[in-house]
């Protein structure tokens, strides 16, 4: 994701707050059911300043209005007399439940980690138990922050960020190997090419039963970027497409139990070009392609947590080495 947005991380015991970012507005949009109505093609504000990604439940929301009023102060954001007001979706997980330090008092720790994060904004970040992925749960194992991408031949990049929560399970059942494998780039889930041979895939049992949950309990929360330049329905378009890639890497997915969000960015930064609609396809089905991977990633690089075994050490005579 170098090239369209940059990345900050921060966060303590089991909280976490992560958010991309740009250093100028971006086009966004946002298929899902979520609070940022002024991402929607109709809506009149055009640039977004930043997104912010949290754990916390509500109390997660704090740490959005500290990266607003952070870059207010800087004088970013959308002009409303003299006056600016910086646009800031946020999508917030819950992870309450997990253990760790919840004992706040009256002042939780959100609003504080969402001006670190802003402070550490960089190109690069860690992945797994990291920002809102550290109290984060895949079914079964440890959640976690996973990113992916990919350059078209056309030059223009596209990348993937999921903070995975998720009700539902990135592995195929009693198996190794991660929904997502087919798209696995460099080996970058542990080469899960050599897994076949011991766990080759078979039918899947269509009768799936469900262990018990509670509602909204659990969710991914997505953002895929490019640095094509793209209007505001493309941008949709862009969303649309690329949260087939939740249905490619967990399952079952948007299930009553989760709140399951994707956010589509474009920054233009290689070209103010109108695109044609193939181009927006071939985006949107990259898009796709680079969240797969985005959720296996984020489940694979997590390490343990009281409780929830990471990936690598419930498989660990495959992967020998620590965490």
């Amino acid at each position: 994701m170098r090239l369209m947005t940059r990345c900050a991380v921060a966060s303590p015991w089991y909280c976490a707050n992560s958010q991309p970012l740009r250093p100028r507005p971006f086009t966004a949009a946002h298929p899902a059911v979520a609070k940022p109505s002024y991402c929607a093609p109709s809506a009149l504000v055009e640039r977004i300043d930043a997104v912010v990604f949290s754990g916390g439940s509500s109390f997660g929301l704090d740490a959005a209005g500290a990266v607003a009023a952070e870059l207010a102060h800087e004088g970013r954001g959308f002009a409303v007399g003299a006056q600016r007001v910086p646009i800031v979706p946020a999508a917030i997980l819950f992870d309450l439940l997990n253990g760790g330090a919840k004992d706040w008092g009256v002042e939780p720790p959100y609003r504080a980690l969402g001006r670190q994060a802003l402070a550490a904004a960089d190109y690069t970040f860690p992945l797994g138990n990291s920002g809102a992925g550290l109290g984060a749960t895949a079914g079964p194992l440890k959640g976690g922050l996973g990113s992916a991408s990919w350059v078209l031949g056309e030059g223009y990049t596209v990348g993937a960020l999921a903070a995975v929560n998720a009700f539902g399970s990135a592995l195929l059942p009693d198996s190794p190997l991660f929904w997502a494998w087919p798209f696995e780039q460099a080996n970058e889930l542990g080469d899960q090419r050599r897994l076949l041979a011991s766990h080759p895939p078979g039918a899947v049992d269509l009768d799936y039963t469900f262990q018990p949950a509670l509602a909204a309990a659990n969710t991914t929360l997505c953002l895929v970027a490019t640095d094509a330049a793209l209007n505001k329905t493309q941008a949709a378009r862009l969303a649309l497409m690329a949260q087939t890639g939740l249905a490619r890497a967990l399952r079952p997915v948007y299930t009553p139990f989760d709140g399951d969000s994707v956010f589509a960015l474009a920054t233009g930064a290689t070209s103010a070009e109108p695109l044609s609609p193939q181009t927006v396809a071939r985006l949107g089905s990259c898009a796709a392609d680079c969240l797969s991977r985005a959720i296996a990633r984020a489940v694979f690089e997590a390490a343990s947590l009281p409780g929830w075994p990471s990936y690598r050490e419930r498989y660990r005579e495959h992967f020998p080495s620590p965490e």
